[in-house]
């Protein structure tokens, strides 16, 4: 019913909610004031029934409301309200234009009968006491027009009240909306500093996009700019890519040639790579025909050979007399080396008692190779190469040089002082020759490793002649002992084991050597060797490609010089050590004699133990070993005995033969 009663709204929409403002008429809008005048009449109250009760609206043509006129019966009824009810008053109330003004209450005519009649316009006269009847009458016709009042007035209230009703109703509604409209404008207007506030937002943000659209206008002037460079880079870039495509096609050209070419060469290669391999293959064979008929001409020359070498007469010695030493020519005439020897010796127990000369006693002997005292020592070492080879080949060998003290052992065996390349001796010369062909046999795919020792026996003690630093002056005696449970390989303990790979290496371990090597001034000899020095070269050779390992010692022995103990015999305790040396020496010797004897005849015991010297070299005696010594020998009339007994040693020595040897391979 309230619903019905109000006016229609027109809908204002902001950011956020919709706000509902009157519109009267459909032409002039309210504002915040006129709402409030409207709203003024709520707060006022009727005061009593008397009252003129006015409803305003806010239409200006709004007819007005009929004020009701007062008669003496509504007088006196304005103070009922005041005892029915709490401020029962009648409140100007504004009503809205949408609202239909309230009808006015029709004014009644007051009943002309029922008032006395006047006279002259004057009241009728109070009618006498004693009228009764007409008093009575008069307060009956009072009474009914009273009546009639009340009865008017009641209607009136009840219209008034109904008005009054109506009229609250629609004060609490425009409260209700003025209240809503109230919360709409401060929406508005929060939406509104909002707003503000975006559009300074909005006006920096501009300020800002119109500074970078300046930035970037000139961005744009320099990326313009650019794009012309690079539409002219561009058009270069074409063009060599133009001229990339045509010599790319004269490649591809080329290529296809190319190609062929490549295939006709894999074709080749593989038909060379077929042949290489059945090349190695048949050079592998010659290496290993080459070993074996290497090894049967050594055979064929022996495994124990004796060489026998006379060194030349010194300045400052005494020319010796002629036919003292003869070397007779070989079977094949001058041309052929010398391989025999003559010694003339004149017997002085066989003189006359005359005085007549003693006859003169020849003895004459054979060996494998005889060098007279003009032969060098690159002829010496060219005779042995093809031995020293065989180690090389996984055979060991050990080469002896033998003889007096100053018949010339370490000359043959380590060369001249100086060094003079062509006074090097026999270590030097193997050691290159084996590094060479060690090179060569790497074109087949044969790697050699080379481990070097040198160790002296003096008096039957080992003693390592490459010791440095604190151990060399320590002394301390080393011990032969196998490599390891049930190998037959020996080592010296406390001995240094040097890897070699060049010249230069060796020679300087020979220098060690000889400053450590124990010497003595002798009567045979100024400086004479008084210990056997034995340098051993380990060789380890392996083929990967064939899973082939040899492995072989090259022993160099230069033995101690073999004097008889009666030759440098003097008094004194030096002197007597002297001799205690020179015991030590030939027992030694005459062992090696024996070792090689008992190898030779095949011997179930062979007394390798009985000397330092055979124990460290058994490997390289018997079996697979291949051995050469040289029995060197002095010019002079004077060493004729020594020289005579040095030649029988060797002479039997050169009668031995050793069983076929066989060559360490894995």
């Amino acid at each position: 019913m309230e619903q019905q009663q109000r006016h229609p709204l027109l809908e204002v929409r902001g950011n956020k909610a919709p706000s509902r403002l009157p519109l009267p008429g459909g032409r002039l809008k309210r504002g915040p004031d006129q709402m409030e005048n409207a709203l003024e009449p709520e707060k006022k109250r009727i005061r009593g029934l008397g009252a003129v009760t006015k409803i305003v609206t806010s239409h200006p043509r709004a007819p007005p409301l009929t004020t009701v006129p007062q008669t003496q019966g509504q007088i006196a009824a304005q103070k009922v309200p005041k005892k029915t009810g709490p401020r029962c008053s009648t409140a100007t109330t504004t009503v809205s234009k949408s609202k239909k003004p309230v009808a006015a209450v029709p004014a009644q005519k007051p009943d002309i009968s029922a008032v006395p009649p006047t006279v002259g316009g004057k009241k009728p006269s109070k009618r006498p006491a004693w009228d009764l009847k007409g008093q009575l009458g008069d307060l009956n016709v009072e009474l009914k027009r009273y009546r009639e009042r009340t009865q008017t007035l009641d209607q009136e209230n009840q219209q008034l009240r109904a008005q009054l009703k109506e009229a609250q109703q629609q004060a609490t509604a425009l409260g209700e909306e003025r209240r809503t409209l109230k919360e709409e404008l401060a929406e508005v207007q929060a939406q509104a500093e909002q707003g503000q506030q975006e559009l300074g937002n909005l006006s920096a943000r501009v300020l800002e996009l119109e500074e970078r659209l300046g930035t970037q206008e000139g961005l744009v002037q320099e990326l313009q700019k650019e794009q012309l460079a690079l539409q002219e880079e561009r058009r270069e870039l074409a063009a060599r890519l133009e001229e990339q495509e045509r010599r790319l096609q004269a490649s591809e050209v080329a290529l296809s040639s190319s190609q062929a070419e490549v295939a006709s060469l894999r074709q080749k290669t593989a038909a060379q790579g077929t042949l290489l391999a059945e090349r190695g293959e048949r050079l592998h064979g010659l290496e290993m025909e080459r070993r074996r008929l290497h090894n049967q001409l050594q055979e064929l020359k022996g495994n124990i050979r004796v060489f026998c070498r006379v060194r030349p007469v010194l300045s400052g010695e005494p020319t010796p007399p002629p036919g003292l030493l003869l070397f007779p020519a070989g079977p094949g005439g001058p041309s052929d080396p010398p391989t025999r020897l003559s010694l003339s010796r004149s017997d002085e127990r066989r003189g006359t008692l005359n005085g007549a000369p003693a006859p003169t006693t020849r003895h004459d002997f054979s060996f494998d190779r005889v060098f007279p005292p003009g032969s060098g020592q690159e002829e010496v070492f060219e005779e042995i190469a093809m031995l020293v080879q065989s180690a090389l080949d996984g055979y060991p060998v050990c080469i002896f040089a033998y003889g007096q003290t100053g018949s010339g052992k370490t000359f043959t065996m380590e060369g001249g002082p100086g060094g003079d390349p062509q006074v090097e001796g026999l270590i030097p010369r193997a050691l290159r020759h084996l590094f060479s062909v060690a090179q060569e046999l790497g074109g087949q795919g044969w790697t050699y490793r080379f481990v070097a020792s040198y160790v002296e026996i003096y008096n039957e003690t080992v003693r390592d002649l490459l010791a440095i630093g604190a151990r060399k002056g320590q002394g301390s005696e080393c011990k032969i002992r196998r490599a390891g449970p049930g190998s037959e390989e020996l080592t010296v303990t406390n001995a240094r084991y040097v890897p070699v790979s060049c010249e230069k290496e060796v020679e300087a371990l020979l220098h060690l050597a000889r400053q450590n090597r124990a010497v003595a001034c002798t009567a045979q000899n100024e400086r004479s060797s008084r210990s056997h020095s034995v340098f051993q070269l380990q060789i380890t050779g392996e083929h990967t490609g064939r899973s082939l390992q040899c492995g072989a010692p090259l022993n160099l022995v230069d033995l101690a010089g073999s004097e008889r103990l009666d030759s440098g015999l003097a008094l004194g305790a030096e002197e007597r050590e002297r001799l205690r040396e020179t015991q030590a020496i030939n027992s030694s010797l005459s062992t090696l004699g024996l070792v090689i004897m008992a190898l030779s005849n095949k011997e179930s015991h062979v007394p390798y133990r009985n000397s330092k010297l055979t124990y460290l070299l058994q490997n390289s005696l018997g079996g697979s070993a291949k051995m050469l010594m040289f029995v060197n020998i002095s010019p002079l009339e004077e060493n004729v005995s020594e020289s005579l007994n040095s030649l029988r040693f060797a002479s039997k020595v050169n009668q031995c033969v050793i069983g076929t040897a066989q060559a360490n391979r894995k």
